[in-house]
């Protein structure tokens, strides 16, 4: 696809109506902070309900946070393609995050394909340099038609 050169093809308000639309139990989960060419940045304010016994934001709401980012990200580079799906994923929990701080996921799409996407991304607690997960993921995107 020759995607080092490629641009966005979806703006932040063009992915946050297409989620809003197609997947309205999370449209107020997170927020898209930025979208460039082969990145994203996705957040989501940490709530109660994130919180697992300790005190810190559970391992299912941080993968949620990096699966929607990776393909918020995709989107923004394919277009409005639902049926976009996780194929395979790996997640490191390296640090405890903050239960009072926003959860960011920062991605960055490291091959686009015709088939196949594979995307690296970084999770933080929001004021905090720190990762405390690193996510790898792969997605099948649809054919044309």
């Amino acid at each position: 696809m020759g995607s080092e050169l490629m641009q966005p093809v979806m703006t932040k308000d063009e992915l946050t109506e297409f989620i809003a639309r197609e997947m309205p139990q999370v449209k107020d989960d997170f927020v898209i902070d930025r979208i460039g060419p082969m990145e994203a940045d996705v957040r989501m304010p940490v709530a109660y309900r994130h919180l697992r016994p300790g005190g810190t934001v559970s391992g299912p709401t941080m993968f949620t946070l990096a699966d929607l980012g990776v393909y918020v990200a995709i989107l923004a580079m394919i277009g409005p393609k639902a049926l976009t799906v996780t194929t395979n994923a790996t997640i490191d929990f390296m640090r405890k995050p903050e239960a009072d701080a926003d959860l960011l996921c920062k991605v960055k799409i490291l091959k686009l394909g015709r088939a196949l996407a594979v995307v690296d991304g970084l999770l933080y607690s929001e004021g905090n340099e720190a990762p405390v997960a690193r996510v790898n993921m792969t997605y099948s995107i649809p054919p044309k038609g």
